[in-house]
């Protein structure tokens, strides 16, 4: 499994609420949903092409 790296987030309580239950309704934590949405928009701008990074 390749290694994560951490860094601390500040975010809007608001928009904290939205994604807990974004994620709860894809089965996901808030971090890997937040990840997969991250992955998915860096992806769409062309930043990430898919086989430079397999899904775990």
């Amino acid at each position: 499994m390749a290694k994560k790296k951490n860094f601390p987030l500040r975010i809007d309580p608001e928009l904290h609420k939205i994604l807990e239950r974004w994620a709860q309704d894809e089965f996901r934590s808030v971090n890997g949903h937040l990840e997969f949405l991250l992955r998915e928009a860096v992806k769409r701008a062309g930043r990430l092409k898919n086989n430079e990074h397999k899904e775990e």
